[in-house]
């Protein structure tokens, strides 16, 4: 039986692979991004949001932008299209100065992609590309956000604590990474415990404060989730305040649904996140 799904991925990977740079066979590495020169010394402020006579989002080109999806059952329909709809409207933003493009990973999709061990997209560029990719993927399964979170922030932390360990300043070497988890519900597993050992072991190699940053983006009204991804963000937040942890967490509420769209200062709070608090109070729609 002909399978459209199967042909459509094999056709997305094909283009994606047409488009990327390949992927480097047995990098024990596979989840983390490349090294990257750094476009300032070490000891340079937190990249600023916009300066005189550039764009206001050429900070973007000091991170590596991660998008994790949440292909879990809940998001067939019209929240799978509004996800594509957000990462598509905020994809060229971020590709228009990050030469690399921006990756694509799913919670449980793992079989596609241009990196067929990790189910990642890579050096995705256009919101064309990312409708190609969505298009290919059939969302089913739970929310194991967790799970996914520790696969590809492991590899990227021994890396920092490498360089930490030769007393050298990671940023140098490793640039600065987001990640915008784009989900509809609650998660399935302990993502929080993730989080919280991941920003401890930043502190413990004293990691410049944007090495990392995680986004939760909501798709969707839902009030459970809403509460859930608030009660996470709140928690890590008071824990930062009380064990004297990095906060390295922060969530936006999307409402393409009820005609709201991403103002600019909505698309600089999704990329930017948790790496820098100055943005935290933006508002993200108009």
């Amino acid at each position: 039986m002909y399978d459209r799904h199967h042909d459509r991925r094999r056709q997305v990977t094909t283009n994606m692979h047409a488009k990327s740079a390949p992927v480097q066979a047995g990098n024990a590495d596979l989840w983390s991004p490349p090294p990257y020169t750094p476009q300032h010394p070490s000891n340079a402020s937190a990249p600023r949001a916009s300066s005189s006579g550039d764009s206001p989002y050429a900070f973007l080109r000091e991170f590596d932008t991660v998008f994790l999806v949440d292909d879990s059952g809940s998001m067939r329909g019209s929240r799978w299209n509004e996800a594509a709809d957000a990462i598509a409207a905020i994809a060229p933003v971020c590709t228009a100065h990050d030469q690399d493009g921006i990756d694509i990973y799913f919670l449980n999709y793992q079989h596609g992609g241009t990196d067929p061990k990790t189910g990642a997209y890579t050096n995705i560029k256009t919101a064309d590309d990312v409708r190609e990719i969505f298009y290919g993927v059939e969302p089913q399964g739970a929310t194991p956000a967790g799970r996914r979170l520790r696969q590809i922030l492991d590899p990227y932390l021994r890396r920092v604590e490498a360089i930490a360990a030769k007393g050298k300043d990671p940023s140098e070497t490793v640039k600065p990474l987001n990640i915008i988890t784009i989900t509809d519900g609650v998660f399935t597993d302990d993502a929080e415990s993730v989080i919280i050992n991941a920003a401890k072991r930043l502190d413990k190699c004293n990691a410049t404060p944007w090495q990392v940053g995680l986004q939760f983006f909501q798709i969707g009204d839902d009030k459970h989730a809403q509460e859930y991804l608030q009660m996470l963000d709140d928690d890590l937040g008071h824990k930062s305040k009380n064990e004297g942890m990095r906060d390295i967490v922060d969530t936006v509420p999307w409402r393409g649904d009820k005609g709201q769209t991403l103002s600019a200062d909505g698309i600089l709070k999704c990329v930017l996140g948790a790496v820098n608090r100055k943005y935290d109070k933006c508002n993200a729609f108009r």
